[in-house]
């Protein structure tokens, strides 16, 4: 099957204009903002006996912890720590999601430490490396890393404390969190609370961008600039203290961590997905009204969906739905619960609203899941702004857009270039309570980082409409310079291929023409394994590849148009957070 048929994706930059998404009634937020680490603990320990987390104990078993449970577990952690001596600390905090990895966080914060939330997936020697570069104080490591990092890192130079959140001891010079635990209970029951907040423009956290040891930088974040941002969410949102959501980002990337502050900060019931590959099965058991996902997981989901529809022999059926939905919809009459009931049992039947971000969103993909009854709400951000910096607002929506700045900070594009739509185009820059302090003892990336006015340079590059929503167009490093002096970001041509179902991912590069006097532009794609025959040889996949790729030329302007095609035999390195490590395609 073609997708093409049931989705025509259009590039950003056209769908400027677009047609009109459909909105929701602008409802009045219900929450109390937070603007420290102890105001946060203070405040979720008021939504009482409600559940905060469901999450797995066995394979097959989950248990529930209500946020005065949970709350109580961050408070007697908080003040263990701090007998511990590590009331100015710099704590790293390293593992899978779970109710323990949030409160480790928070406690570090509260008690007026610097918390180091870590990507689990990084090599223990890298993981140690970065933690002698900025002389951690100790770790706070899930279980599943004791076998791994434990002998490693009660022996490293700095780190005095490693504290699993484990039953049992790796070496002895490990402490179990149980035990920081007893002990902080004892300072509670003694009438221990949590230290006023010094300043909540004092260093908070660090996190480390994605790279090794050698190209990372370290972004400093205060309370002010995580809390700006929680905040900003929560007011941005169309989240209610009802709703229950399926954990599925990693924590140590700051867009999963922020959102999870905002859900706690509203009092929803956080369910922890246990593995991706269990994804589906967890959906069903959890019955999501809401969830938080990077667009890989949106576009792999829509075309698992289109696929079983395929399997089943009910594309027509599928599109005569479709059809007929739009027009019900026209008289006010919505039957796509109805009409798409096997579809949404794919998400547990009850999911809402999907807030998507980490990387671009196909536009088109919001209307594709708003025929289901599942409204799409895209936002963007960056490490450096803690990361929220816009979001589109669930009452007025605009096709391709992330939307305006959030409350917390404001946008502007600095640009001479005109675009096709009479619009500003250049970098988008951000200034605000969410920008960081600056990347830890790097002078010559944070002057870099920041404008002679101090504005934070993105390094994205965009252009603003009239009302003042946001359009990403692609990336200042990536830009491909032609020979006529025309610059091309490849994100764009990207956006293009993405609809040709043959392929599974892509990249573009400009290559040298053999005689060095020009560029060509090149993409390097990984095929779609669905869409071939088993017996299909390379040659016969670029051939089809190619065919498809010409037809998308047609659409495009001369110079934009892919001219080589380079087929990869497995998929694109990528963060954490599925994002295409660019860097590394050569």
């Amino acid at each position: 099957m073609n997708i093409l048929k049931v989705l025509n994706f259009t590039n950003k930059r056209s769908a400027a204009p677009g047609r009109p998404i459909p909105g929701k009634a602008k409802t009045e937020r219900r929450y109390t903002p937070a603007h420290t680490a102890p105001d946060f603990c203070r405040t979720i320990e008021q939504h009482g006996d409600r559940i905060a987390y469901e999450y797995f104990v066995s394979p097959t078993d989950t248990a529930t912890m209500t946020y005065t449970e949970f709350a109580g577990m961050v408070r007697r952690f908080s003040a263990g720590l701090e007998k511990l001596g590590m009331s100015h600390g710099r704590v790293a905090v390293i593992g899978e999601t779970s109710p323990k990895w949030v409160a480790a966080y928070l406690a570090v914060m509260a008690q007026g430490g610097v918390v180091v939330p870590m990507d689990r997936e990084l090599a223990p020697s890298e993981i140690c490396g970065f933690l002698s570069g900025i002389s951690c104080d100790a770790v706070v490591a899930a279980p599943s890393l004791d076998e791994s990092l434990a002998d490693l890192l009660t022996n490293h130079p700095s780190v005095r404390y490693y504290i699993t959140m484990g039953e049992e001891k790796k070496n002895d010079k490990v402490t179990l969190w149980s035990e920081v635990e007893r002990s902080g209970a004892e300072a509670v029951e003694a009438g221990w609370d949590y230290p006023p907040c010094r300043s909540r423009g004092e260093l908070a956290e660090m996190l480390f961008t994605s790279g090794t040891t050698g190209s990372s930088k370290c972004v400093m974040l205060c309370q002010r600039n995580v809390f700006s941002v929680v905040n900003s969410c929560a007011e941005s949102v169309d989240f209610t203290p009802d709703e229950v959501v399926v954990s599925v980002l990693p924590m140590h990337h700051t867009y999963g961590l922020a959102c999870m502050l905002a859900e706690l900060l509203y009092g929803v019931r956080v369910c922890i997905n246990d593995s991706l590959r269990h994804v589906l099965r967890n959906f069903a058991r959890f019955r999501p009204t809401a969830l938080v996902l990077v667009p890989l997981f949106v576009q792999t989901m829509y075309k698992k969906i289109i696929n079983e529809v395929e399997k089943k022999g009910k594309l027509r059926t599928f599109n005569a739905g479709i059809a007929a939905s739009r027009v019900m919809i026209k008289v006010g009459v919505d039957l796509r619960k109805k009409l798409f009931a096997e579809v949404r049992e794919a998400f547990g039947g009850r999911l809402e609203k999907i807030i998507c971000g980490g990387a671009p969103l196909k536009p088109d993909l919001i209307y594709a899941f708003e025929d289901f009854g599942i409204s799409i709400y895209e936002g963007y951000g960056i490490t450096e702004c803690a990361p929220l910096a816009a979001v589109t607002p669930y009452y007025k929506r605009k096709s391709g857009s992330v939307g305006p700045s959030v409350p917390c900070c404001t946008i502007r594009v600095d640009g001479e270039t005109i675009n096709e739509l009479g619009f500003a185009e250049g970098e988008i820059q951000i200034h605000g309570d969410n920008v960081m302090l600056g990347y830890f003892e790097n002078p010559e990336a944070n002057a870099a980082a920041f404008t002679d006015d101090g504005w934070y340079r993105t390094g994205d590059v965009g252009y603003m409409d009239a009302d003042g929503y946001v359009y990403i167009t692609g990336r200042m490093k990536s830009v491909i310079v032609l020979e006529n002096g025309k610059n091309v970001f490849p994100e764009e041509i990207e956006e293009y291929l993405g609809s040709i179902d043959l392929i599974a991912e892509s990249v573009v590069v400009g290559r040298k023409s053999e005689d060095g006097d020009s560029v060509v532009l090149t993409a390097i794609v990984f095929p779609n394994a669905d869409k071939f025959e088993e017996t299909a040889t390379d040659e016969e996949k670029l051939e089809a590849i190619k065919h498809a790729i010409r037809r998308i030329n047609k659409k495009l302007p001369s110079f934009k148009q892919v001219r080589e095609v380079e087929l990869r035999n497995e998929e694109f390195p990528k963060t954490t957070s599925k994002k295409i490590r660019r860097h590394l395609i050569k």
